[in-house]
């Protein structure tokens, strides 16, 4: 390593050494009663490491040969990622204390988590690709199992980690056939060898993006999503459905663009026949749903599907679409299981979707606030949420792909019934015994802002419209 290569990867160094630090200073000092200031701490530098990204680093740069790319690409994806598991972190502190969960490890294995993630969105081969994977998927594995006295958290920790393995599998068996064929792992190696359609390469492109599609839950490789979401505990499903799906997504834009931009005719074909899956599977899976955590993991598999869209597309407008989406979509989940993690009744943590009838009467400015998230995830204008959706739909028109388009439509619109319920539920529903919010500061800033974001950015979108268009531009070239 020399002093550039150092430099080039400097966040990612400084974030792994902080995480042995604190891992080291809580095992000899103070254990699980250092887990609020752990927690708060490792917020604090995810806000500091994504200032200093965002705004020191210009330009695109390589580590290692190649093998680390530092663009304006992985700097946007890496400051979404950042923000949001910050912000997972600070609402999520209240939940876990007042559940008896305050584990002084859960803060160490999300900034474990976030470390691969930040290589994943930067690997410019096939090699560090699979370990930023890896270290991302390890420490998830965990964080779902850490309720250890509940079924539920283990069972949702044992079959995420069974089917993450076969993800593994089929990504290291694809990453072969690459090998194989192309004679090397570096993305920039394997473009040029794709003259033209080589049947070996394209076969080990499409094991690849099934091992990667696993990541983000696009159908059919979804099977873990529901069960995973519902049994772990609800800050780990909130730190699930935000930084590790902006992750995987620009993990998989890399790839195709860095690696296959060649040939995306070939790819093109397969993420939108996965988008039109996770989209439709999304939309009418969802419907049946009574815990609102399962909701959300169908929810995450239809929004995903969205996204691929954008990547369908294949153009530099479909990755711009695909980013701006992402942060929205990130900050929409943000608000919503600030939400979630409040509901509680008889002092119990719960999730039931029936719990929130006539929830208007005992908490009208939450209820108003929850109802602008879901008409936002619902993708009504003129909440943010809609633009996202816009962004998408219109960059699959541009590309040739008006039939795509239609379908997310068509999607959108089934999708709408499971978000406007939950409204119904609050405003029109039953007089029960009902949940109650709890909510910490933090947790009730959260709710506010983001509801305030999805209502207000439609202005200029807060200027994340320009800053998306320079990190595709980054990407496709």
């Amino acid at each position: 390593m020399n002093a550039l290569d150092f430099h080039i990867v400097l966040p990612e160094v400084l974030l792994a050494l902080y995480a042995m630090a604190a891992l080291l200073g809580c095992v000899y000092a103070g254990k699980d009663a250092l887990t609020g200031v752990v927690t708060w701490a490792t917020a604090g530098v995810f806000v500091a490491l994504a200032a200093y990204i965002g705004f020191a680093g210009e330009g695109a740069n390589v580590a290692f040969g190649g093998m680390f790319i530092d663009d304006a690409f992985a700097r946007f994806s890496k400051v979404v990622i950042l923000l949001s598991a910050a912000g997972v972190l600070v609402m999520s502190q209240d939940y876990l204390a007042r559940n008896d969960m305050g584990r002084f490890e859960y803060p160490i294995l999300v900034a474990l988590a976030v470390i691969g993630m930040m290589f994943m969105v930067s690997s410019g081969d096939l090699m560090l690709l699979y370990l930023g994977l890896e270290l991302q998927s390890l420490a998830l594995y965990v964080v779902a199992a850490m309720r250890r006295d509940d079924v539920k958290s283990t069972e949702a920790g044992l079959k995420y980690f069974v089917l993450g393995s076969l993800s593994s599998g089929l990504l290291l068996y694809g990453a072969s056939l690459v090998y194989g064929f192309a004679g090397t792992t570096l993305f920039s190696g394997i473009l040029t060898t794709l003259t033209e359609p080589q049947i070996g390469l394209v076969i080990g492109l499409v094991f690849l993006i099934a091992g990667m599609a696993f990541k983000v839950s696009a159908a059919p490789f979804h099977m873990w999503t529901p069960d995973v979401y519902e049994g772990a505990p609800t800050p780990v499903t909130a730190f699930f459905a935000t930084a590790p799906k902006a992750a995987a997504m620009a993990m998989i834009a890399r790839v195709v663009f860095d690696a296959f931009g060649a040939i995306p005719a070939q790819w093109g074909q397969v993420l939108a026949a996965l988008a039109v899956l996770s989209m439709f599977l999304g939309a009418v899976a969802a419907i049946g749903q009574r815990d609102i955590k399962r909701l959300m993991a169908y929810s995450s598999i239809a929004h995903m599907g969205y996204a691929l869209v954008g990547l369908a597309a294949g153009t530099v407008e479909g990755v711009q679409a695909m980013l701006i989406y992402m942060a929205i979509y990130v900050t929409m989940n943000l608000g919503t299981f600030a939400f979630i993690m409040s509901l509680e009744k008889d002092g119990k943590s719960i999730s039931d979707i029936d719990s929130l009838n006539m929830f208007s009467k005992r908490e009208p400015l939450k209820a108003l606030a929850v109802l602008i998230l879901m008409f936002s995830l619902a993708g009504v204008p003129p909440m943010l949420g809609f633009f996202g959706k816009f962004y998408v739909l219109k960059a699959a028109v541009d590309a040739g792909m008006t039939w795509l388009a239609v379908a997310g439509a068509v999607a959108s619109v089934i999708g709408a019934f499971y978000y406007l319920r939950i409204v119904f539920f609050m405003y029109f529903g039953r007089e029960t015994v009902g949940a109650t919010s709890r909510m910490a500061p933090v947790q009730w800033l959260m709710l506010v802002a983001v509801a305030a974001v999805m209502l207000l950015g439609v202005v200029n979108l807060f200027g994340i419209e320009a800053v998306a268009a320079t990190a595709a531009q980054s990407l496709v070239g």
